[in-house]
């Protein structure tokens, strides 16, 4: 775990990124968080198995802690909550799932889709798979901002391809969380880039109609799956409104 800022009077936010993604997916809002949090930034390492990430954060965290996850990030986040939800005191779900792999067909061909990029890391790169798999991660009028591009690739291309087909595998052998989302009692964030294909706002409705207090949905316009870098200020903003919130008096440890 990567400490970013440090705080002593603030409370402890830990900020865990998905698949193939580091530091460089949270560091746009840290400036804007930084006066209200001791953030950290989690790192999976070889980890192969979301509930092994989920323990590797526990290991290292303190007894409570803000917890947000990004894309694969988020599935982790939900298994840190299924471990140890009395740790947990704020949960920020970003464009992100919920379902585990769908049998027959449809998980076929999400296997074969994940199984096609990584032949592509394995025989020409992982900047090569970085460069396709982007084009469908951001907002169609992103594709043209050559900075960000390159900042996404660059993030992409600094993990190795052992690393991403074990990523790769922890995903599809993800568990379905539904019941981890009945049972949250504590503030939840759940948000997501109005233009994100690959998760997209009514995959973020499913996962707020689950969780008891039935948050608003937020999405974050001109944004697509990489919203905290595609849109840093408005993603900062509902992270600090996420974080003042107070917890329900029933669920306060």
């Amino acid at each position: 775990m990567t400490k970013t800022l440090h705080h002593t009077t603030s409370p402890t936010l830990l900020l865990v990124p998905g698949l193939m993604c580091d530091a460089a997916v949270w560091e746009p809002v840290l400036p804007a968080l930084s006066d209200h949090a001791d953030c950290h930034i989690v790192d999976h390492g070889g980890a192969d198995d979301l509930g092994l990430m989920a323990d590797q954060l526990l290991a290292k965290a303190p007894p409570t802690f803000a917890l947000a996850g990004h894309s694969m990030g988020g599935r982790v986040a939900l298994e840190v909550m299924r471990r140890a939800p009395h740790r947990v005191t704020h949960l920020a779900l970003l464009d992100t799932g919920y379902k585990a792999k769908v049998a027959g067909a449809m998980g076929e061909e999400e296997a074969r889709k994940r199984q096609a990029l990584l032949d592509i890391a394995r025989t020409q790169g992982v900047r090569a798979m970085a460069q396709v798999w982007v084009q469908g991660m951001v907002a169609p009028e992103r594709l043209a901002d050559g900075a960000l591009i390159e900042t996404i690739v660059a993030m992409l291309a600094r993990k190795s391809a052992d690393v991403f087909a074990k990523q790769i595998q922890a995903l599809l052998n993800r568990p379905d969380t539904q019941d981890v989302l009945a049972n949250l009692r504590i503030p939840t964030l759940v948000a997501c880039g109005a233009q994100d294909s690959w998760s997209p706002p009514s995959q973020h409705e499913e996962i707020a109609s689950l969780i008891p207090a039935r948050p608003q949905v937020k999405t974050i316009p001109h944004a697509g799956h990489m919203a905290t870098m595609e849109q840093p200020q408005a993603c900062a903003q509902l992270l600090l409104d996420w974080l003042s919130q107070s917890r329900p008096a029933a669920s306060a440890q």
